[in-house]
């Protein structure tokens, strides 16, 4: 067991989330397979609750989380998914967001039951806003997106349905602060799976890449300017980093434009609308083929909460 999850029975964590998920849909796309030149199946959390792998992480929370009120920042997914699980928890929410955040996320947020509460980033830092309702706020817990145990092992029954068989060699994941790829690895540990993780990170924002080469946390100068929302962090979580270090086989720096063109390859080959975070374990293969020859490849697809206007761009700028 990894020291940062010491204390924490992630069997019993799966069984506890299992009737509350949708599992992950699994997928074998021949047409893809054949584009690539893998053998790719795809692990799709699209159609999760809330539209991304981030309710497992967000439940597992809520669940295991003795604090009546779940305090968070975030901009997207990860509030709309604490959001619904605190409502199915019993525990009230609240979600510090930008402003300037689009209206269609925050009335997501919402309508999940949480408090949304807006700070103009321009005069003070989300993290500021969540500290000042943390020191007023009765009984608040509050919670990262990524760099929590209870949220590694809620992601990590991702990667015991990824490898509930033992057909993969490799399973390749999207890297943004490391929550998702700590618990496929922290799965893959915990199941004695031989299954290898390699982690994809758009090059524009790869300070996970940074940090495994030079063996300690480095962080990027600020919030990196990809098309990977779910990536633009300053760097990976300290308790991710302890895991991921020693876990991961590697990390694809991905191109831009190499993301762009798997969105639209999972949409006319798979039949999926992904998000282009999404979309970078399919980028990895798409770009560095050779590095996955002759291997039966899991791509996760982490989820498809994609902007209506970015999506139909992405779609026809071939």
């Amino acid at each position: 067991m990894h020291e940062v999850l010491s204390g924490i029975d992630l069997r019993a964590i799966w069984q506890g989330l299992s009737p509350h998920l949708r599992p992950t849909l699994l997928v074998e796309s021949e047409r893809l397979s054949h584009a690539l030149g893998v053998r790719v199946r795809l692990a799709s959390e699209t159609l999760q609750h809330t539209g991304s792998f981030k309710f497992r992480a967000a439940l597992a929370v809520a669940q295991n989380t003795d604090a009546e009120h779940l305090l968070a920042a975030s901009s997207g997914n990860f509030g709309a998914a604490l959001a619904l699980a605190a409502r199915q928890a019993g525990k009230r929410c609240t979600i510090v967001m930008p402003s300037t955040s689009a209206r269609v996320k925050i009335a997501s947020v919402a309508s999940y039951g949480a408090e949304v509460d807006l700070v103009d980033t321009s005069k003070k830092s989300r993290a500021a806003r969540v500290a000042e309702l943390a020191a007023s706020l009765p009984n608040v817990a509050v919670v990262s997106a990524y760099d929590d145990p209870f949220v590694i092992a809620g992601n990590s029954s991702l990667g015991a349905e990824i490898l509930a068989d033992d057909g993969t060699d490799l399973v390749v994941v999207p890297v943004g602060g490391g929550g998702l790829s700590s618990g496929i690895v922290a799965a893959r540990d915990a199941l004695g799976s031989r299954a290898k993780v390699i982690g994809a990170e758009p090059r524009l924002a790869n300070d996970g890449a940074r940090s495994l080469r030079e063996g300690r946390l480095v962080a990027n100068d600020g919030e990196p300017p990809t098309i990977c929302d779910g990536a633009r962090t300053v760097s990976l979580g300290q308790r991710n980093f302890a895991i991921l270090r020693e876990g991961l086989e590697g990390i694809a720096e991905v191109e831009e434009a190499t993301v762009e063109r798997a969105v639209r390859m999972l949409f006319e080959l798979a039949n999926l609308k992904v998000e282009p975070t999404g979309a970078l374990a399919v980028a990895a293969v798409l770009q560095e083929p050779s590095r996955f020859a002759g291997k039966n490849v899991t791509c996760v697809v982490s989820g498809g909460n994609v902007d209506a206007e970015l999506y139909a761009r992405l779609l026809q700028s071939a």
